[in-house]
Order: structure tokens, then sequence, then C-alpha cells
């Protein structure tokens, strides 16, 4: 007997890729809420029973305002959301979609100048000795 589709090794990778990639498309052309502006989606993370999936995004601005704006809208428009993705993708379960502001870039971005100021730091004090 033939195993079950789930238990092949990566599906749920394949499908949680699949789904950041008709995800941004829906975004970018039919999505019309003025409150979603530029974003880019960097990760969905998928439950094993595809049940619900965390979509994170970064956008362009880092003002807390307008990240609390985009999210409030993407989980307003998450049942239209569901519903283009049902249309594109053809799965068992559709999952549920919720999302998260992903800071690692901005993170990323810090932890590079804390280590471009210690090198400098290190630069200095070479250069005295």
């Amino acid at each position: 007997m033939a195993k079950h589709s789930k238990t092949i090794p990566g599906r749920g990778l394949r499908v949680a890729d699949q789904i950041q990639r008709d995800m941004a498309e829906i975004i970018w052309s039919e999505l019309k809420d003025p409150r979603v502006g530029m974003i880019t989606l960097t990760e969905v993370q998928l439950t094993p029973d595809y049940a619900h999936a965390k979509v994170y995004f970064t956008t362009l601005t880092d003002d807390a305002a307008a990240i609390k704006n985009t999210v409030e809208a993407l989980a307003k428009a998450a049942g239209f959301l569901r519903a283009q993705l049902g249309l594109r993708l053809h799965i068992h379960t559709l999952p549920q979609l919720h999302f998260i502001h992903d800071t690692s870039t901005m993170r990323g971005i810090a932890m590079s100048k804390l280590i471009d100021e210690a090198n400098a730091s290190r630069a200095k004090d070479a250069d005295e000795d």
C-alpha cells in the first residue's frame, strides 16, 4: 500500500514555499487595501497538518504605527487571501493565515553596525600601539 503523501520528506517545505510565492502574487496584484504598502514575504511556516500558516513579512519603514496598520489590514484580508489561495493551491486543507512582522532584517542591520563599530574600535586601538 502506498504511503500517504504527507510522509514525503520536504513536502511541507515545498507547500510552504508555494504558499509564499502565491501569497506574494495575490497581495501584489489583487489586494487593494491601501494600508498594505510595499511588503516582502520572507517566510511561511506551516504546521504539519496544514491547519495554520505563519506568514512573516517585512516592510520598507520601521514605523511602529505603519507596521501595526499593515498587520491589521492583512489580518482583515486573511479570508480573501485564503480564498484566492484556494483557487491556486490544490491541497486537502487550506491553512488559516497568521501574519507576523519579521524583525530579523532590522536585527541583522543592528548587529552588522555593532560589528563595524567594534572593528573600527579595534583598528583604532591597534594603530595606537
